[in-house]
């Protein structure tokens, strides 16, 4: 079965003419779903997005916290933080059949996972260990194990694939590892998506450390620009976002014209609020907009500039925010007031709240935006907005979870025929 990607099925989705109620049609052959790790149950949800209703329940390792989506292949991860005395986990989701396939042992406390853009390589932070794991996923095994600053608790690669942000929380600090370039391994995807036996082996290259920048007190969430010439990095101990110049490739144009660009730099420390714990990036890249938990307030960062345009109060403990495709709006979870809020950005001002179950956290988007679904940590369930009423976003409906459900990622695919 042979599948296209989101931003494909987006605009598919998007041209469908005709409605099934108050929702887009979708075409033969159409599947998409949300994947929540529910840390309390030692679970997954898999809710059906066509239909609307709850899928199946998987059972996958010990605390499972952070999520990702592989953009090339059918399969979705899910970090399985296991206990203090023992060892960590992450389990490979079959998406096409909504079944573990395989788990990868790491290290001691493991919270959060990302994949770089080839779905080759995936980087695993591991707190209780100080160090990062290198996933190869085609063979579904870490390969290897570098060492970071004091409880990593984000290992974020860049779109280029050129470098490795990691944020040392207990040390507050932020590592910054140059990734060799690497060859992938031939025959390591099939037609259908999934792995398949390696005619030659992956080139085995761990990141190579190449800067260390202190002073971001409780370092956690990160984001890497589009052109992954910056990194930004929300020091949730205090007040403040890292702003940092990631060192370019020798032979680009930027590198030639500009020497200081061929190392890494801190740039600044721009003043936000209190407790800064995410960090939302436009689409267009030319923002981002800092969730301030302890200060009910938004931030809102020029990244040209590398400058704070002001900070805004929204809500009660802000603690996650997504912007649309089109840049023009902030969605926010209200973690202490059981809403999302939505802030107009060309307009700079509210433009709206929808109520959710108790203390909404992450969010994310189905495939063409008709939906939010927001996890709602304390009552077990995901709540499911509409984006697109005519009267504005409404609450359509709440579906279930399992106990204290802390991530959400959204996977869609489109069977050809």
């Amino acid at each position: 079965m042979h599948k296209v990607g989101a931003a494909a099925l987006a605009a598919l989705l998007l041209g469908v003419g005709c409605h099934r109620g108050r929702f887009p049609d979708v075409p033969a052959g159409y599947s998409e779903f949300a994947y929540v790790s529910n840390g309390g149950s030692n679970s997954v949800s898999v809710l059906d997005l066509v239909y609307l209703r709850e899928d199946r329940t998987l059972e996958v390792g010990i605390q499972p916290t952070g999520m990702a989506v592989n953009p090339k292949r059918d399969e979705v991860y899910v970090v399985n933080a296991g206990t203090a005395a023992g060892t960590g986990s992450v389990s490979v989701i079959d998406t096409d059949a909504n079944r573990v396939a395989a788990t990868i042992p790491v290290h001691k406390l493991p919270y959060l996972i990302d994949v770089d853009a080839t779905g080759e390589r995936a980087y695993v932070a591991n707190s209780g260990s100080n160090t990062v794991s290198v996933i190869d996923l085609a063979r579904r095994r870490e390969i290897g194990v570098v060492g970071a600053g004091e409880q990593p608790g984000l290992a974020r690669i860049s779109p280029d694939m050129r470098s490795l942000v990691v944020t040392n929380r207990g040390g507050g600090s932020v590592s910054i590892f140059a990734v060799e370039p690497y060859a992938a391994a031939a025959g390591a995807t099939g037609a259908n998506g999934k792995p398949s036996a390696p005619k030659i082996a992956a080139k085995e290259q761990l990141p190579r450390l190449r800067a260390v920048f202190t002073g971001c007190p409780g370092a956690t969430d990160a984001v890497i620009l589009n052109d992954s010439s910056k990194a930004f990095i929300a020091c949730s101990g205090g007040h403040q976002v890292m702003a940092v110049s990631l060192a370019a490739a020798p032979e680009s144009w930027a590198a030639k014209q500009n020497a200081t660009l061929l190392t890494d730099h801190m740039l600044a420390l721009l003043d936000v609020g209190q407790t800064p714990v995410q960090l939302a990036l436009k689409p267009d890249g030319g923002e981002i907009f800092c969730a301030n938990f302890g200060s009910d307030s938004v931030s809102e960062i020029e990244t040209g500039t590398n400058e704070v345009g002001g900070t805004y109060t929204i809500g009660s403990k802000p603690v996650f925010g997504v912007v649309s495709a089109d840049s023009g709006t902030l969605w926010v979870a209200d973690f202490g007031g059981d809403s999302i809020n939505l802030w107009s950005i060309d307009d700079g001002q509210m433009a709206g709240s929808v109520r959710t179950g108790h203390a909404p956290d992450a969010l994310a988007f189905s495939a063409d935006e008709h939906l939010l679904l927001a996890v709602d940590a304390r009552s077990g369930d995901v709540s499911v907005v509409r984006t697109m009423d005519k009267n504005g976003p409404t609450l359509f409906t709440i579906l279930p979870a399992g106990g204290s459900p802390n991530a959400i990622v959204v996977k869609a695919m489109q069977e050809k025929f």
